[in-house]
């Protein structure tokens, strides 16, 4: 198999892509031969050396894939070689094969595209998260979404629309008309504009996905109604540049409004603060199963529609990490083995 390895903390011109043997499937496992990787904004703080879940260096990360099953272990029920899957994998799915749990696995039906698939595991989970189990959104909640063009702001506007909420997102100004015809309602240019200036005059939010922390958050806080939620779901500003600053993660560690998320504060002020790391669900893996399977059925329902903005071969690996960190990505960008 061919996998991409990150041999040293670096640019993403570090990324090498080397052969290694195929894995074989142990017990309650199947091989997944991949079509495509999900390449997530963790697989690039993993290798700036500032994703605190990482594997030691050198390692080979990647959270889902999507592919064919072409190996069962023993005492698999209900799966069989040449299914088409899509499938978490903890860390590893940077690779031309993967091993996989059946408690990790999802069906694509015939009619889903394989590489399309690979778009929706990580996203979809983690707007499940914040949007169903956590956030409680309902129709009419007003809800603001940083980073709106990346794959998580496209996948939770599909579910803030399908709820029937009103969705602001902040993205820069060449996506807005992409954004604003793919369904938000309005959107700020966070470039250019300072988000809490432009929307402190407006009516609160009852909720609010903020990916990007430090004093997003604290501004974010103050945009909320009584009975607002704020969802922490990482911290891109510690990854600005394309590596390790010990002054940006200083900086953005100071700007942590701490005093204001304490237990006494958030109970006076009516809010509340929560957060969201799908990487820390592995004990929770039938339930987190069972929601992958339901948002392919959601595809099938023509609710949500995930969007592939660049399909990069193992050989390019680094221009995928520049895509993102670059912010140049509408929506996923995918490895293509």
């Amino acid at each position: 198999m061919r996998q991409i390895w990150i041999p040293k903390i670096g640019d993403p011109s570090v990324l090498d892509v080397r052969e290694a043997p195929d894995p074989e499937p142990g017990e309650d496992e199947v091989r997944i031969a991949v079509v495509a990787s999900g390449v997530n904004f963790a697989d690039l703080m993993a290798r700036m050396g500032i994703y605190p879940d990482a594997p030691p260096l050198p390692t080979v990360v990647g959270y889902e894939v999507s592919g064919q099953i072409d190996a069962v272990g023993p005492n698999v029920v209900g799966w069989d070689v040449g299914d088409r899957v899509v499938a978490l994998t903890r860390f590893g799915g940077n690779s031309s094969s993967v091993v996989v749990h059946v408690g990790q696995l999802a069906r694509v039906p015939e009619q889903l595209n394989l590489v399309d698939a690979a778009a929706i595991p990580v996203t979809g989970l983690t707007s499940w998260m914040m949007l169903e189990v956590m956030g409680r959104v309902r129709e009419g909640d007003r809800v603001l979404v940083h980073s709106a063009g990346g794959g998580v702001g496209l996948m939770a506007l599909d579910l803030l629309k399908w709820r029937g909420a009103f969705a602001v997102g902040t993205a820069s100004k060449a996506k807005h008309r992409f954004l604003l015809d793919r369904g938000y309602d309005r959107v700020v240019d966070y470039r250019t504009e300072d988000f809490y200036d432009v929307l402190k005059d407006d009516v609160g939010f009852d909720l609010i996905l903020d990916p990007v922390g430090g004093a997003s958050w604290a501004k974010g806080l103050q945009l909320l109604r009584s009975g607002g939620r704020l969802i922490c779901f990482g911290m891109s500003s510690n990854a600005t540049g394309q590596r390790r600053s010990v002054l940006s993660l200083v900086r953005n560690m100071s700007a942590v409004p701490w005093l204001k998320i304490n237990p006494i504060t958030l109970m006076n002020d009516n809010k509340g603060v929560m957060g969201v790391n799908m990487g820390h669900m592995w004990h929770e893996r039938d339930r987190v199963g069972a929601w992958t399977r339901e948002l392919v059925k959601l595809w099938a329902d023509g609710v949500i529609r995930p969007v592939v903005h660049a399909k990069v071969p193992f050989d390019n690996a680094a221009e995928a990490h520049r895509l993102i960190h670059d912010r140049e990505n509408f929506g996923k960008v995918l490895l293509i083995p």
